[in-house]
């Protein structure tokens, strides 16, 4: 098959890198990427290349990176690519319906959740938080609804109790070859998908930066939910003497007190029900640090109120 590949962070270019150790093999073509446009990051504001534009560019594929596919030209452009199918994983920007019929056999989109549960832009970091013990990967035929098209294939993968969005993020990308490669054989051999069922329907909504404070009122299952949904970004934070400091990791541990309060020298926290311990915690423009390290140059002993 002649394939677009359309994708722009780290998950996708995991998938993007596998997909190009293994295209050739089976016969396929990686014919084009297209990425969202680099933009200025960090304190210098340089402007940076996508993850998936930079492993393109070492790939020698050409990069197409157009601030939107709304428009005729843009949508010309592709239609005279004449692809079989575009791949679609974390891209960021809408496709048009003229751009999800241009191949052959349409777009198809690596979705890390099971759908129809999580659909939408942070399904890793809501199963997390939600306390799901499973989620995984769908690839789905695209249609013009949100998450909304029949799937080809899914795999399950267990959600550990002290996983990090990170973590599973790492996983669920490596995980998602195979069952792509699989879906690109039933598209060739003309199996049809399956419709989603019409129950179980959730969205994940883009997290907002508000949801990262955190509020230690609540039970501890809750803010451990929320520290490791929210790691390593935007990463769940509180304040101490006036400083934000993120946490990246924590468990459930004994314990109780008023909330916010720690409840010894190791960053055993207590919630508005039960306790969480600190694990891996890091201050605005410093690296991350486990707890024992992290104490010995910045003591939170037993009492101390966090905010």
């Amino acid at each position: 098959m002649r394939i677009a590949f359309m994708g722009t962070p780290d998950f996708a270019a995991v998938i993007l890198a596998d997909l190009a150790e293994r295209a050739s093999d089976l016969g396929h073509q990686l014919i084009a990427v297209y990425s969202q446009p680099p933009r200025a990051a960090g304190r210098g504001k340089k402007t940076r290349l996508t993850p998936v534009h930079r492993l393109a560019d070492q790939l020698n594929i050409p990069v197409h990176t157009p601030v939107s596919l709304k428009g005729d030209d843009e949508q010309s452009a592709f239609a005279a690519l004449d692809l079989d199918v575009a791949i679609v994983a974390a891209y960021g920007l809408i496709l048009p319906v003229p751009i999800l019929e241009a191949p052959r056999f349409g777009c198809i989109n690596v979705h890390a959740s099971l759908l129809p549960r999580w659909r939408g832009a942070a399904p890793i970091q809501r199963a997390i938080m939600a306390g799901d013990a499973k989620t995984g990967v769908c690839i789905m035929q695209m249609e013009a609804g949100l998450d909304t098209g029949p799937v080809y294939r899914r795999r399950e993968i267990d959600i550990g109790p002290e996983m990090t969005a990170g973590e599973l993020h790492d996983e669920l990308a490596a995980m998602s070859i195979a069952p792509l490669l699989e879906a690109l054989s039933d598209l060739g051999e003309g199996a049809s998908p399956e419709a989603q069922p019409e129950e179980g329907v959730t969205y994940a909504q883009k997290i907002d930066k508000a949801e990262a404070r955190i509020d230690w009122s609540q039970p501890a299952a809750t803010v451990d939910r929320q520290i490791r949904g929210l790691s390593p970004f935007p990463g769940g934070w509180f304040e101490k003497d006036g400083d934000r400091i993120k946490v990246l990791r924590s468990r459930l541990v004994v314990g109780s007190g008023p909330a916010g309060e720690c409840l010894d020298n190791a960053l055993t926290v207590a919630c508005g029900d039960g306790a969480v311990q600190l694990l891996e915690l890091q201050r605005a423009g410093k690296g991350a640090m486990d707890a024992e390290n992290y104490l010995r140059g910045h003591p939170i002993p037993a009492g101390t109120q966090l905010d």
